[in-house]
């Protein structure tokens, strides 16, 4: 009786695809935590914890999305610039305007591991305000989430 030894996916085995998300009226929380996922690389059979598996992803039209209950006002980044009193505040509603992509940016590296291998799948991210991007050459695929956040590819 022979053993049979587990698949485990090399660097050379890895192939990304493109993907486009339209972020028009999507959850803030529920995008990006679908985003991150297709980052990882879980919706892949090929899933491998240490290597980066995940694809491309372009989120058009940032600044269309939306956030439930009263985050818009409630929720603050923060950031501390090393001096004394320089913690600095910001809400989200004032986030949005001085750029849009930034909250789904966050939310998005918030939700990827906190290491190199995070960093090199948030690079895979691309994130823009309008409907606009230049990764057509690309042809990413079009994905939509519905209201549970189940993962829907299609073109």
């Amino acid at each position: 009786m022979s053993k049979q030894k587990t698949w485990t996916a090399k660097a050379a085995d890895l192939k990304s695809d493109w993907f486009v998300v339209d972020a028009t009226d999507q959850v803030l929380g529920r995008l990006a935590s679908g985003v991150a996922a297709i980052l990882r690389g879980k919706h892949k059979p090929t899933y491998t914890p240490h290597l980066n598996t995940g694809d491309h992803v372009v989120v058009i039209n940032a600044a269309k999305v939306k956030v439930t209950g009263s985050k818009l006002e409630a929720k603050e980044y923060t950031r501390y610039t090393g001096y004394p009193g320089g913690l600095r505040r910001r809400s989200l509603q004032r986030a949005q305007e001085l750029d849009p992509t930034f909250p789904v940016t966050t939310a998005v590296r918030g939700m990827l591991q906190r290491n190199t291998l995070g960093a090199d799948m948030l690079k895979r991210l691309r994130v823009y305000a309008g409907a606009d991007h230049g990764h057509r050459a690309q042809k990413p695929k079009v994905l939509t989430f519905d209201a549970k956040g189940n993962l829907k590819i299609g073109n």
